[in-house]
């Protein structure tokens, strides 16, 4: 299979190609320069590869969650290339993709939760386990307060993603749950070439215009604190 991945959900800016058993990636820690940086990327992993877009089968992308400014570049980066050469998209999930990383440096990952700081005192929270080499979710992914979130079962959990820093009072509240907390990981592109490999499996992908982010969030009213975030200039999906 001929699949290219990328991802500009957090502060990483990454892509990654699959040729069978070949990977070939690009990942920088972009900061607010992603938009910059995505498509020389693209353009490197393919001309290593030489290999044109029309020649793949298929294209993946961070869907979410995760900034909100990044989440708008992946999915209109997607539907751009997949649009131009005709590919069906697979979307993935940033929080999936964060797991997945963690199961790739440790394969003896077997429970992960994902865990990234949404900003305005909530977090973007997943859960999820290993089944046949791939991040399965085990429970909805949500957007909630720090208080409200919990590990699905009674067990032995890594924990990864910048919430745990962000808010190190879930640390100690599940302290007795968890093995491992990593703190400084980010979502990448070459993370995501399994799971998107399997949401191909699963007939799950998506047409180019059908390739859009998931938020979580999904509030119609703003708080006083939204309001004032906003006013400062602070990115509530960062």
């Amino acid at each position: 299979m001929k699949l290219l991945a990328l991802d500009t959900t957090q502060e990483y800016c990454s892509v990654a190609l699959t040729i069978d058993d070949e990977l070939i990636y690009r990942e920088a820690l972009a900061s607010r320069s992603h938009t910059e940086l995505i498509l020389p990327q693209v353009e490197e992993v393919m001309a290593e590869a030489g290999l044109q877009l029309n020649q793949l089968d298929a294209l993946a992308f961070g869907r979410g969650p995760g900034s909100f400014t990044g989440l708008r570049i992946a999915a209109g980066v997607a539907q751009g290339l997949a649009l131009g050469a005709d590919l069906p998209v697979a979307p993935v999930s940033s929080l999936a993709a964060l797991a997945q990383g963690v199961y790739r440096k440790d394969a003896a990952a077997l429970s992960v939760c994902a865990a990234f700081d949404a900003r305005i005192k909530e977090v973007y929270w997943g859960c999820f386990q290993l089944i046949d080499g791939i991040m399965r979710s085990f429970s909805d992914e949500v957007v909630d307060s720090p208080e409200n979130c919990h590990l699905p079962h009674e067990g032995r959990w890594i924990a990864v993603g910048s919430a745990w820093a962000a808010y190190p009072q879930i640390q100690d509240r599940l302290s007795s749950q968890l093995t491992r907390v990593i703190p400084d990981s980010s979502p990448l592109a070459r993370d995501m070439i399994p799971l998107a490999i399997q949401v191909i499996a699963d007939k799950q992908t998506v047409f180019a215009e059908e390739a859009i982010p998931v938020y979580l969030r999904h509030k119609v009213a703003q708080t006083i604190e939204e309001r004032k975030f906003i006013k400062s200039g602070t990115n509530l999906d960062a």
